[in-house]
């Protein structure tokens, strides 16, 4: 029987950000992934389908914890990792007491300490 293949949405404004890790988390046949750069389309194609979300922060069309918000409401038990270059505790408590799991702080420690975080909250 072959592994599970968990399908994983990426929110973040930065292209490049998306692009990397798309091309990293795609490259074992792990995970199935697909990206957001706007949050507002993000909330609306997210459904009950997608096992972990990768979440920024600090967006202009709407604010990472807006989103987290709205994919919560939708879905309360998603599964949602926040990412940040800018973490303040403030927000980091905010996001837990919206329903985020864990965050990731950008730029990333490395790539493989970003899925092992990934894989850890798959197995919560």
């Amino acid at each position: 029987m072959a592994d599970k293949v968990y399908k994983v949405a990426v929110v973040d404004d930065e292209n490049e950000i998306l692009s990397m890790i798309s091309r990293f988390l795609g490259r074992s046949g792990k995970y199935n992934v697909t990206t957001y750069s706007n949050p507002v389309v993000a909330v609306d194609a997210i459904d009950n389908e997608v096992d972990i979300v990768l979440l920024d922060i600090m967006m202009p069309q709407m604010n990472g914890l807006d989103a987290l918000e709205k994919i919560i409401e939708k879905n309360p038990n998603q599964k949602v990792v926040m990412m940040t270059a800018y973490s303040t505790l403030d927000k980091v408590l905010k996001s837990h007491k919206e329903g985020a799991i864990n965050y990731l702080m950008k730029p990333f420690d490395s790539l493989q300490a970003l899925e092992q975080k990934v894989q850890d909250v798959l197995k919560q």
